[in-house]
C-alpha cells in the first residue's frame, strides 16, 4: 500500500473538514491555509473526493465543501482509496532487485511486504476520522513492539 503525498494532503483536507464544516461549508482556501497546502492541488484532492461521494460542495458566498457522510462513517481508508490505486496494491515488488523478481518461486520478501500491506490497509478501514478528530485510535496490537525498547531489539 502506498501512502502518498496525495494520500496523506487527501487525508489532511478530510480531517480539517471534519473539524470545521460542522456549522457551515468550508472554503478551499480557508482549508490551504490551515494545512498549508496549495490550494490547486487541494482543487485537484477535492475533485477526486466529490466524485467518490465523500464531499458535497456547496455555491454561492458561504459555500465551500463539507463531509458527504458522518465523521465517524467515513474510514481513512476510504479517503486514501478515492484519490489513489487500490489499497493492497503489491507495492514493493516491481522496486524489488531485479535478481530476487527472477527468483522460481518468487521473492521471499514479497510475502512479507504484501503482507505488511494488508495490516496497513486493515488498520486504516478500522479508523474513522472521528477517531482520529477525537484522538481515539488507541495502542497498536500486543505484537507490535513499542519503539522506547531498543534492548528488546537488541537480543
Amino acid at each position: 500500500m502506498r501512502l502518498t503525498t496525495r494520500a496523506r494532503y487527501a487525508v489532511l483536507a478530510m480531517l480539517d473538514l471534519a473539524a470545521h464544516a460542522r456549522e457551515r461549508p468550508v472554503s478551499l482556501g480557508d482549508v490551504a491555509a490551515r494545512q498549508e497546502i496549495s490550494q490547486a492541488y487541494l482543487e485537484q484532492l477535492f475533485c477526486k473526493l466529490r466524485r467518490s461521494g465523500m464531499v458535497c460542495s456547496v455555491r454561492g458566498a458561504r459555500g465551500g465543501y463539507r463531509l458527504a457522510r458522518d465523521a465517524a462513517e467515513t474510514s481513512i481508508a476510504e479517503i486514501v482509496l478515492a484519490v489513489e490505486e487500490p489499497i493492497l496494491d503489491p507495492v514493493f515488488l516491481a522496486e524489488l532487485p531485479s535478481g530476487c523478481r527472477e527468483q522460481p518461486q518468487g521473492c521471499p520478501a514479497e510475502a512479507l511486504w504484501n503482507a505488511l500491506g494488508r495490516q496497513i490497509a486493515v488498520f486504516l478501514r478500522g479508523v474513522t476520522l472521528a477517531d482520529v478528530v477525537e484522538r481515539r485510535i488507541g495502542d497498536p496490537p500486543a505484537f507490535i513492539l513499542p519503539l522506547a525498547a531498543p534492548a528488546v531489539l537488541e537480543r
